[in-house]
């Protein structure tokens, strides 16, 4: 099986390159976006939690990925809500709509009263590292949607806490993992992985831009670690542990399509002064002409089952920071890009409003939602 596996693999390429070829990717018109964003908007204000969140540990499937209770889904549970609350923001749907009002209010006060209780589920599953990052991400928007200085200062303590949670769960040997497989210790003994780490370095970023200091020691070491599982080609490594199998399909550039777009943002973010135009570029001409290796595994339901072990929740993560990588780029190339990816993310919406590429209880609709509009956010 494996061989034909790898038989099929140039015809597959081709006919993914075929697939997603630029030219036939016609940019939505703004009536197009406009709608397929109030319909993901509508999607959320009817999929809240009377208790202001979203998500929860419901629809499983007879093969669920490893989830200890309560911990894992305490975590899942606040890192959607952050994104859902964001992306609500960030679309500005409350200026049209009350009930977007509402349900913002309802979610940030459970955010802000839940976000610091949030742990790791035990020794081995640190899910928790993705929650304090959109926590961030999602505080911040909070802080720039509020003038009353004492929300912003109860706001920004609460960004303080994220961050000293994420030292506290930070990998021994820097950057962030979601899994200890070694020896499970009080400082994760994890191989950070890529774009968990690249993730946590765009948070510290925002919240920097709102005055909060961020620890230089925590960056360099993240830093540190992104460059140690960056190639040549700017393609990464799915995570340390993988470092002595450089050509795993994984690591491989197909394998890495999801997760350049971050890493290499965060880099740029921090510094580094080789991520330049050019390398924004080359990438997002890859991300839209290779889509389909990302699309091959979107709806997926075992992670890495599909080519370059890409695993279905690599979809809208990559899409989201392909968008964010042409604020990095001329207005008139940023223009085209934002056009093909939102030609790509428009037809993909479900009938309920949603979008989704990986099952996972029932917070992929949440966290799909929440990553394509704020992409199509910045596509208007």
């Amino acid at each position: 099986m494996r061989r034909a596996l790898q038989l099929l693999g140039p015809l597959l390429c081709a006919i993914a390159t075929f697939a997603a070829d630029p030219a036939t990717l016609i940019a939505p018109t703004s009536e197009q976006l406009e709608s397929a964003i109030r319909r993901g908007v509508e999607f959320l204000l009817k999929d809240q939690n009377k208790d202001g969140s979203w998500g929860s540990a419901e629809k499983t499937k007879d093969l669920n990925i490893y989830a200890p209770v309560p911990g894992s889904h305490h975590a899942f549970r606040a890192a959607v809500t952050a994104m859902c609350i964001e992306a609500l923001i960030e679309t500005g749907a409350e200026k049209s709509n009350p009930r977007v009002t509402q349900a913002m209010e309802r979610g940030e006060a459970w955010l802000l009263e839940n976000l610091p209780k949030v742990r790791r589920a035990n020794g081995v599953a640190i899910y928790n590292v993705w929650t304090h990052a959109y926590g961030i991400q999602a505080l911040v928007a909070m802080h720039d949607q509020t003038t009353n200085a004492a929300r912003r200062k109860l706001i920004k303590k609460t960004i303080l806490g994220q961050i000293e949670l994420l030292r506290h769960y930070e990998s021994v040997d820097g950057g962030w993992g979601y899994y200890d497989f070694k020896a499970a210790t009080q400082r994760p003994n994890t191989d950070s992985t890529s774009f968990v780490t690249a993730t946590v370095l765009l948070a510290f970023e925002r919240a920097k831009y709102i005055g909060v200091e961020i620890p230089k020691d925590l960056v360099k070491r993240g830093v540190d670690s992104l460059v140690r599982q960056q190639k040549k080609d700017f393609s990464y490594g799915y995570g340390e542990q993988l470092k002595y199998r450089p050509m795993l399909e994984i690591n491989r550039p197909g394998g890495s399509l999801g997760r350049s777009q971050a890493c290499n943002l965060a880099l740029s973010a921090w510094g580094a002064t080789n991520i330049t135009e050019g390398v924004f570029t080359e990438w997002l001409d890859r991300f839209v002409s290779r889509n389909e290796w990302l699309g091959f595994a979107r709806k997926r339901p075992v992670p890495h089952e599909s080519w370059f072990m890409v695993a279905g929740y690599f979809f809208y993560y990559g899409h989201y920071h392909a968008v964010l990588c042409t604020e990095q780029l001329p207005q008139k190339a940023a223009r085209k890009y934002r056009g093909q990816i939102a030609a790509i993310l428009l037809p993909l919406q479900e009938k309920d409003g949603s979008w989704w590429d990986f099952p996972l209880y029932n917070y992929h609709q949440q966290y799909g939602t929440a990553f394509t509009l704020m992409a199509l956010d910045r596509c208007r």
